[in-house]
């Protein structure tokens, strides 16, 4: 799946708001995505939305 984060707090150092990233798992209802940290979180869903399923 594919999402684009919609949320604030993160913008400048986890998330670019332009790019489209790619959910690597979903545990317990949150989404585990690589960062532009270049580390792997999870991050609740309504932070995301869905581009491609």
């Amino acid at each position: 799946m594919k999402v684009k984060y919609i949320g604030k707090e993160y913008i400048g150092t986890a998330f670019d708001p332009d790019k489209i990233y790619e959910v690597l798992s979903i545990e317990k209802g949150w989404y585990r995505i690589m960062t532009e940290l270049d580390e792997d979180y999870l991050f609740p869903p309504n932070l995301f939305e869905i581009v491609e399923e």
